[in-house]
């Protein structure tokens, strides 16, 4: 029996990976919607999108993935969304800032291929306990 598909909005400022990820993961049961961006998120979510998943890239413009965190916390925007952040920053510093700020999961962009990217966010879900 298919289980209903959960969904998933990724933010990313780089519209090829999103294409790419959108693909990917609505090929693995996730109902996908994109954000060019973090102000792009805000205006889905504050639309009233509920995604069972936000997975967040760090480096954008005008707003990065850390401040965009912030504003959706500050704005009681998606408070039972799994937080997951895909980047390539790997520092030390950039993973406690995104678990500080309740992040379930840090993946490093470079060190994934896409498919390796969708089992880590489906293990991330997994294991948190919603």
């Amino acid at each position: 029996m298919e289980t209903e598909p959960k969904k998933i909005l990724i933010v990313d400022d780089d519209s090829f990976l999103l294409d790419m990820y959108a693909l990917k993961f609505s090929k693995s049961n996730f109902s996908v919607s994109t954000a060019l961006g973090a102000e792009s998120a805000l205006e889905k979510l504050h639309q009233g999108l509920s995604p069972f998943v936000i997975l967040l890239d760090i480096m954008m413009p005008l707003m990065d993935g850390f401040e965009l965190l912030e504003k959706i916390k500050e704005d009681k925007l998606a408070p039972d969304s799994i937080i997951i952040f895909l980047s390539n920053r790997g520092q030390p510093s950039d993973i406690t800032r995104a678990e500080a700020l309740g992040a379930s999961g840090y993946i490093i962009k470079a060190s994934c291929i896409p498919s390796e990217v969708v089992e880590k966010v489906v293990s991330i879900i997994n294991n948190t306990k919603k």
